[in-house]
């Protein structure tokens, strides 16, 4: 299926149709920026005056990243390294905390960077590295950082948004199935070994959190009214360099080249979640959208609406991170 869907998207998507709002004097954060279609999310957005924390784990590949991307051109845009590794939530935090200690404001929050595939493996607090890495990890980090997000959204003109890179890998495989249950953390863990490529149901299955957690999350802003916009998005069926981690890597790789495009054109699509105009001027439309390329909102997975599903993912991540002593739910102080 997402072999078809890359080319449709191939067939339908005009990147030089895409508009974008001037960032000068916003603050953004792109996680996973020094590859792939954070690279490129990256260099869009500095191009239109943003002041961008590229975060990522490897100081060497952030800082040559920043050096490429300000030799292509990038105007009055301005790219900082933030260090930043999502495979521990203590460093997520962390680099959250280094983050708030340097600006009084944050505009984009654009998740980007994940986990994709690889052997199951559970790290030293006890949970599969895919779900720290995409679900928990990034949750505290977005969480730790939610109150300047707040902040810069009663200031003048304000258009703050959080960009959640999910993925059509959460519709599919367990992701699908109905019983699928979030009330502990042997629930995150699932290995789904009975799959013919467990890896790719591990990570739809965190993809799932992704969506689930953005929809939460723009409806208890909703309720507080609150006019932040939470967002998350399939990015289209992108050629990463990733083929080779299949199981058929020579046969991928030449599936990816045929029917998939780069993340350079890809990276549309985060952009326009984190500055369309057309958000600007109709937020409501898009507040916890699932969009495809470019700025499509399409349907998510019927297991996103389970009834109580949401509350279970909420509250199994925030008593997890209470036990290590990072989190103070939202509850307590908004």
């Amino acid at each position: 299926m997402d072999i078809i869907h890359g080319i449709v998207d191939r067939w339908t998507f005009y990147p030089a149709g895409a508009s974008l709002l001037d960032l000068t004097g916003k603050v953004v954060i792109v996680t996973g920026g020094n590859t792939g279609i954070g690279y490129w999310t990256v260099l869009h957005l500095a191009r239109k005056g943003a002041k961008i924390y590229l975060a990522a784990r490897n100081e060497t590949k952030a800082l040559d990243a920043i050096k490429s991307i300000t030799e292509a051109g990038i105007g009055s845009g301005e790219v900082i390294w933030l260090p930043f590794d999502l495979k521990d939530p203590r460093l997520a935090k962390k680099a959250a905390e280094d983050f708030l200690s340097r600006e009084k404001r944050l505009d984009v929050l654009i998740n980007n960077a994940a986990f994709l595939t690889g052997p199951y493996n559970a790290d030293q607090d006890g949970v599969s590295e895919v779900v720290m890495t995409n679900h928990i990890s990034t949750f505290l980090f977005t969480q730790t950082l939610l109150p300047l997000m707040i902040e810069a959204s009663k200031m003048p003109d304000s258009d703050v948004r959080l960009v959640n890179v999910a993925s059509d890998a959460h519709i599919n495989g367990p992701s699908a199935n109905p019983d699928i249950r979030f009330q502990s953390i042997d629930d995150f863990n699932g290995e789904y070994k009975e799959m013919f490529w467990p890896d790719s149901g591990r990570y739809g299955v965190s993809k799932l959190m992704n969506v689930i957690y953005t929809t939460e999350l723009q409806r208890r802003l909703s309720t507080k009214s609150i006019p932040i916009t939470c967002i998350s998005l399939h990015p289209g069926s992108v050629d990463t360099g990733r083929a080779w981690r299949t199981p058929y890597p020579r046969l991928a790789t030449i599936v990816f080249k045929i029917f998939f495009i780069g993340p350079d054109q890809r990276a549309y699509t985060s952009c326009f979640a984190a500055a369309s105009p057309l958000i600007k001027a109709d937020p409501d439309k898009y507040k916890g959208q699932y969009i495809r390329p470019v700025g499509r909102i399409v349907a998510k997975n019927p297991n996103v609406a389970k009834a109580g599903l949401a509350e279970e993912l909420w509250e199994t991540t925030e008593k997890f991170l209470r036990g290590l002593g990072l989190y103070t739910p939202m509850s307590e102080w908004l």
